[in-house]
């Protein structure tokens, strides 16, 4: 149970990281002359596009704002708290025995 457990924590911070990564590229999407073709940049787009654009086909963009980030971080974020709180449970059950 110990390491499903901390399996859940990596996985949790992991989820948090790549959080921090999609709020760098919404961010950058704000500044239209960047080069995507920097190493970095088109690292960081390869990262994040494929996951925001299955929210893109969720919800259009509505007078040319692209809402779709909203639902990807309310998602990325539920699936977190899931992981948080299953490595408590697994570890508070663990020591019950």
């Amino acid at each position: 149970m110990e390491i499903l457990a901390t399996f859940l924590q990596v996985l949790s911070q992991t989820l948090e990281i790549y959080s921090l990564v999609l709020i760098v590229r919404v961010l950058l999407s704000w500044f239209p002359n960047l080069d995507w073709g920097n190493p970095v940049l088109s690292t960081v787009s390869s990262i994040t596009d494929p996951y925001l654009n299955a929210f893109r086909g969720i919800i259009p963009p509505i007078g040319g704002l692209d809402l779709s980030a909203i639902l990807a971080f309310i998602a990325l974020s539920l699936v977190q708290q899931l992981f948080t709180t299953a490595s408590i449970s697994f570890m508070s059950g663990a020591a019950i025995y």
